[in-house]
């Protein structure tokens, strides 16, 4: 895929947007509303959902992967990559798949994506631990995703709302 200095420049943008929102979701723990360990809104996938109908799924693949990617080397947490790596790769490809089925809105894409990032990350801590055991806690995680992709989907549908007039979000 062959980017312009216009497309690589939005995706980079996109990117910092992503690292930044998730940077400023663990300032603010949601295990104080929610006491559930792992629960997070995943508000950096706001900048995933919206890259995906913007950009389309090549450029968005490229924005998850550099910010997960980099969110674990600036955090100084490697050992997160896998789990983010993992929990984000399988989120995008439900939600490619998703959103070209047709069927659902941008608010089911978002929650099939967060579904598919808990499983995706359920997945790492099997690999991980080499134990089943992390299975158990699967259908909490799917429970909470419910909420979690549907807030995600809700700021998505309120960003594409807001940029219509912009010309931002041409067909592609």
């Amino acid at each position: 895929m062959k980017l312009t200095t216009k497309q690589l420049t939005l995706c980079a943008v996109l990117t910092a947007m992503a690292l930044a929102l998730s940077y400023l979701e663990n300032l603010f723990p949601l295990s104080l509303a929610i006491p559930l360990p792992g629960i997070k809104l995943g508000l950096a996938n706001i900048v995933t959902v919206f890259a995906l109908y913007a950009l389309g799924p090549g450029q968005a693949l490229l924005i998850l992967v550099g910010r997960c990617l980099l969110g674990a080397v600036f955090a100084g947490n490697m050992n997160a990559l896998i789990f983010s790596v993992l929990g984000g790769v399988s989120a995008m490809l439900v939600m490619i798949l998703l959103s070209r089925l047709g069927q659902l809105s941008v608010y089911g894409v978002s929650i099939g994506g967060a579904a598919a990032h808990n499983c995706g990350q359920i997945a790492a801590a099997v690999l991980t631990l080499w134990s089943t055991a992390p299975l158990t806690y699967l259908p909490v995680l799917l429970a909470a995703s419910l909420l979690t992709g549907a807030v995600t989907g809700v700021a998505a549908a309120c960003l594409f709302r807001a940029l219509d007039h912009t010309g931002v979000l041409r067909p592609r």
